[in-house]
């Protein structure tokens, strides 16, 4: 790279781009020292404001390129599976603690000294700066649900975004979309480079859409789609009666599907390349789709079958999305929930499994999770009443969601409302026997707090030292 790409403007004199690479990773390492989450954003918001346009040099600098995922559920998850595909084929530039905004990237990209290929999970409402500054070798997009309403607007205004992001992207660039989803399936259309993904087992359809599906009318014409299958929320198989817009053809798919409970999730990963039976160590069917945008993701960057496969089955989830962490004589199992399809998704996945009888659920409605919590008004909890004994309503908005389970049904007796994580948490663990294990659904940042109380326990790492390890 010559000396004009490797230099930039710093208070009135151009000063090379290594001396603020310098300046940034010693920003991390003193956030680190004084305990500010790892420095895992400040790195790459100092370089961000001396210049931006540093970061689409950094990411020029990777010589197989860069790929992004982003979804409204699944990302973290996503991204995490295809780490563990591509982790023997190329050294990554990997954003693995979930910090998504343009910043995030960045930090990802000061902290990965000989990175071959960047991974990068992309917030939804990022991907477009993101996909400009980067030029991506490869795009995944997974789909999109109501999420965060005050922050992003309803979920239309996104996938003109995303829309419009597609465009510009180099002709060369590989985009991966989620068939299953009308709004990312139609990216597709038209462009040279797309594969399509999606599930065909109607065994584990719902007859009707859930009542808090989001994509329930045709992108082009705005008639009510016809679902033949139905899997989580709006995701499945559609089609327009008015003007025929349906499900694309799909290019790797996921069928004869068997899900076990909590313990795990198998399926038949078919390609144009050849098909193999998967064994996941993660529930539900949102794992499935996860898995088939990580194997379709890799899959386009030229990663074997056989690699991918093996990937997927040595893959262990993402920190709080599924974690059983063991607390003495009692296991904690964590599912991150944050709006309604994903919180049903979680429901589902439970009530398939082993139903708790005990119950904790952290409600915060900080930036990060959406300020607006009436989401929870469209999650079926109800379904979870049948064995539940005991619910501790914990987090900064714990009344409202204590006053959800009342109008489900849940006695009031059987309502305990505990606003402080860190009582909530030894309240679940009172209330839950000696070799048994407490389930608990918190939002995004009760998760990272959940998280951060564990460790300071002794109990686990903090999530960022494992990411940088």
């Amino acid at each position: 790279m010559g000396e004009q790409a490797d230099t930039v403007p710093l208070m009135g004199f151009r000063a090379p781009l290594s001396a603020e690479i310098a300046l940034a990773r010693a920003a991390a390492g003193l956030s680190r020292l004084a305990g500010a989450g790892g420095g895992t954003t400040v790195p790459g918001k100092l370089l961000w404001k001396l210049d931006p346009g540093a970061v689409d040099r950094l990411a020029a600098r990777l010589p197989l390129g860069a790929a992004l995922v982003s979804a409204t559920n699944g990302k973290t998850t996503t991204s995490a599976m295809a780490a563990r595909i591509l982790a023997p084929v190329a050294r990554l530039a990997h954003n693995r603690s979930g910090a998504n905004l343009v910043s995030g990237v960045a930090s990802a990209l000061l902290a990965s000294r000989g990175a071959e290929l960047g991974l990068f999970e992309v917030d939804e409402a990022a991907l477009p700066e993101v996909a400009r500054r980067l030029r991506p070798r490869a795009v995944c997009l997974g789909n999109l649900f109501r999420d965060q309403l005050d922050r992003y607007g309803e979920l239309e205004l996104v996938a003109a975004r995303w829309r419009a992001a597609v465009e510009e992207l180099p002709g060369e660039t590989a985009l991966i979309v989620n068939g299953d989803d009308p709004q990312v399936g139609d990216l597709a259309h038209g462009h040279a480079q797309a594969t399509v993904f999606g599930l065909d087992d109607p065994r584990h359809a719902s007859p009707t859409l859930q009542h808090a599906a989001d994509s329930k009318w045709c992108v082009r014409c705005g008639t009510p789609y016809v679902y033949e299958a139905a899997y989580i929320g709006h995701l499945g198989d559609y089609r327009c009666p008015s003007c025929g817009h349906a499900r694309p053809h799909l290019d790797v798919v996921a069928r004869a599907v068997d899900l076990h409970g909590l313990e795990g999730i198998s399926f038949e990963l078919e390609t144009p390349e050849g098909s193999s039976r998967v064994e996941l160590s993660v529930p539900g069917l949102y794992n499935v789709y996860n898995a088939l945008a990580a194997a379709a993701l890799t899959r386009a960057l030229g990663v074997p079958l056989e690699t991918i496969v093996a990937g997927l089955q040595g893959f262990s989830a993402a920190f709080g999305r599924f974690e059983r962490i063991a607390l003495g004589d009692r296991t904690l199992l964590t599912l991150l929930i944050k709006n309604p399809a994903g919180a049903n998704e979680v429901v589902r996945t439970l009530v398939a499994g082993d139903p708790p009888h005990v119950l904790l659920i952290a409600l915060n409605d900080e930036i990060a999770d959406g300020r607006d919590v009436s989401w929870i008004w469209d999650v079926d909890f109800e379904p979870l009443l049948g064995s539940l004994e005991r619910l501790v309503a914990t987090g900064e908005r714990a009344a409202e969601l204590a006053l959800r389970f009342k109008y489900a049904g849940l006695p009031e007796d059987a309502i305990e409302v505990v606003p402080e994580l860190d009582a909530a948490l030894d309240r679940g663990l009172e209330l839950t026997p000696a070799g048994a294990e407490l389930v608990a659904l918190p939002t995004y940042t009760a998760m990272l707090a959940l998280r951060e109380l564990v460790a300071g326990r002794g109990f686990v790492r903090p999530y960022w030292e494992e990411a940088a390890a």
